[in-house]
């Protein structure tokens, strides 16, 4: 009994209107086109497309993965022509430029829309969300002759893209690279290795576009000696179309956990004397242009964690009200979603989610408000708070769902831990998330070190103030007061941490590294229950008036409630973890583990 996938639409949009004022935002970029009108359209379709179209390939992925074959990787059945659907309407160009054959659509937008794909098949959605990595890194990086030729096909999806990093020695030290670039006239040879690459290879399009980190002759050592190169896997013919197979192929897959039906590849440059690749931008500035793909990337992968959770969520439910336990006194059967412990259980999974996609659309939402501020002033605020919110949406998100869709499995019992139902798929697919594109631990001493004890807490301050500044205004409405206490306790312990971090945390070498994943999940926790809270404010406001659908809004407070009550006192238990130091963390002599 495996679930189907359909859209929550309504919490999306309510989400998009009340929590991000996606009208203000359009109408503040000058995108007088575009509104919540036609965002509600586009997520519509998107929703039915999902549904209809990719969730049923969901399970046939997991059951038949991407295979090793004599022509290199083959993609799971049906992929491919759901592949060519999803492109011939149009659904990658979403937030392109226009100028390369994109919608220009607000990035918040198309991370509503992005959810859907995660949901209803999340590893076939990692082959369109890694294409939109490299086309990004492309228009921000590389020279307008680069752009011409690789990003229109990247844009439309013709053409998928890859990003290569990790090598055998070099996993999350990308010092440690050693792919070779050497000059040949107008390109580049490429030789070297690299592992754990995401759709690396397939036949679902003409083409793959290969970014690739590599170390030209004559580089300084460590990550100041690494560029970023374009590597085809076919060459292109005067025509501009794919000709000759290019040095680069894929050699093996992994077998993998979750994640069947993506094909995680080891792939080799060069073995036939040097794949031909393109420099993009500048010599030895590698690292930081693939960090634009990466932290891309990484709200990204923080929204497969929402999305994942959104389908076991789905699934649970729909399992809890189907399945009967028990008896009652006139003989009627019980199903097992008026079981208070269950219900407990659906409503963990549902707050979480309902905070999750709160606070990964607050934090896309702040990639356009950067993007279209009017003087650099205020791009900089921006920039700085999706700076903060990126290894807090990566790194709670994922890990959250971690637990959301382990509960999935607990609702169904004994059947969850059976394939065939499909909640264990979700289980699976889910563990990867807090360890690919920079894990848990990586997030959090992004977190501690460069957004908060570089700038000696300047826009984790800022966040705090405003998140204060709304905890008053909603001291003010009496019905959601209760709310308000708990909140305030939650900033008064991220106050606190962050206060022990800035003066005492930092005087340690050890500290900031054994306090930071603590401290990155109460700043989850507490930015889910501002955002949850803020979502609730509207809601209620809405009912006084009158106004909207009562049970949705309803809902919506009572859900808040259950987070307020049930996660936020997380906070504290995290804040005495914190305020331990690294004492005991480190305590032991290597040889007694």
């Amino acid at each position: 009994m495996m679930s189907e996938y359909f859209h929550p639409y309504r919490d999306v949009t309510f989400a998009l209107r009340e929590l991000v004022g996606f009208d203000a935002l359009c109408e503040s970029a000058g995108l007088s086109e575009v509104n919540g009108e036609l965002a509600e359209a586009i997520l519509e379709e998107a929703g039915k497309f999902g549904s209809e179209v990719w969730a049923p390939l969901n399970k046939v992925g997991d059951q038949n993965g991407a295979k090793m074959t004599d022509v290199g990787v083959q993609e799971s059945p049906g992929f491919a022509e759901v592949y060519r659907s999803f492109v011939e309407s149009g659904w990658p160009t979403l937030t392109f430029p226009e100028a390369f054959g994109g919608q220009a659509l607000p990035n918040v937008l198309g991370t509503a829309v992005n959810e859907i794909w995660q949901s209803a098949n999340l590893a076939f959605g990692l082959c369109p969300l890694l294409t939109q990595g490299a086309g990004a890194a492309l228009e921000h990086h590389a020279d307008e002759a680069l752009k011409e030729i690789w990003l229109p096909k990247l844009v439309s999806g013709e053409w998928t893209g890859t990003m290569n990093l990790t090598e055998p020695d070099a996993g999350s030290d990308l010092a440690a690279v050693k792919t070779r670039a050497v000059p040949e006239g107008d390109h580049y040879l490429i030789t070297g290795q690299k592992i754990f690459i995401t759709w690396g290879d397939h036949q679902m399009t003409d083409n793959i576009v290969h970014l690739v980190l590599a170390r030209l002759p004559d580089a300084p050592a460590g990550v100041k000696g690494i560029s970023l190169f374009v590597v085809p896997k076919f060459l292109l013919d005067e025509n501009g179309e794919p000709g000759q197979a290019n040095d680069v192929k894929c050699v093996s897959i992994e077998h993998k956990l979750g994640i069947h039906g993506s094909p995680t590849c080891t792939m080799s440059f060069g073995d036939n004397g040097g794949a031909v690749g393109y420099m993009v931008g500048e010599p030895n500035q590698g690292l930081a242009y693939m960090f634009t793909m990466m932290n891309h990337a990484r709200q990204a992968v923080g929204l497969q964690g929402l999305a994942i959770s959104e389908r076991s969520y789905q699934q649970a439910v729909e399992y809890a009200r189907e399945r009967v336990q028990g008896t009652r006194k006139d003989g009627s059967k019980i199903p097992i979603i008026e079981f208070p412990d269950v219900r407990r259980m659906l409503m963990q999974m549902r707050a979480s989610i309902e905070a999750m996609r709160g606070l990964a659309l607050l934090a896309a939402a702040e990639v356009d408000r950067e993007q279209y501020a009017d003087d650099g002033e205020q791009a900089k605020v921006h920039g700085e708070r999706v700076e903060l919110f990126t290894p807090i949406v990566k790194g709670w998100l994922t890990e959250l769902s971690q637990e959301v869709t382990y509960l999935g499995v607990q609702i169904h019992g004994g059947m969850g831990f059976v394939e065939e139902t499909g909640a264990a798929q979700h289980y699976r697919d889910a563990r990867i998330l807090t360890i690919y594109e920079g894990t848990t631990g990586i997030q959090a001493l992004d977190l501690v070190g460069r957004k908060i004890v570089r700038n000696q807490g300047v826009a984790m301050n800022a966040l705090l103030d405003e998140i204060d500044a709304f905890t008053q205004q909603l001291e003010a409405d009496a019905e959601l007061a209760a709310m308000a206490v708990r909140l305030k306790s939650a900033l008064e312990a991220a106050r606190e941490a962050t206060r022990w971090l800035l003066e005492e945390g930092s005087q340690s070498s050890s500290a900031p590294g054994a306090i930071s994943v603590p401290f990155m999940m109460l700043m989850g926790y507490l930015c889910g229950g501002w955002v949850s809270c803020r979502m609730a404010h509207s809601a209620a406001r809405q009912l006084a008036s009158g106004q909207g659908d009562s049970a949705f809004l309803n809902a919506k407070v009572t859900t808040t409630r259950f987070y307020c009550e049930h996660l936020l006192p997380r906070t504290q238990g995290l804040l005495d973890t914190i305020l331990s130091g690294s004492e005991s963390v480190m305590g032991l002599p290597e040889s007694q583990f």
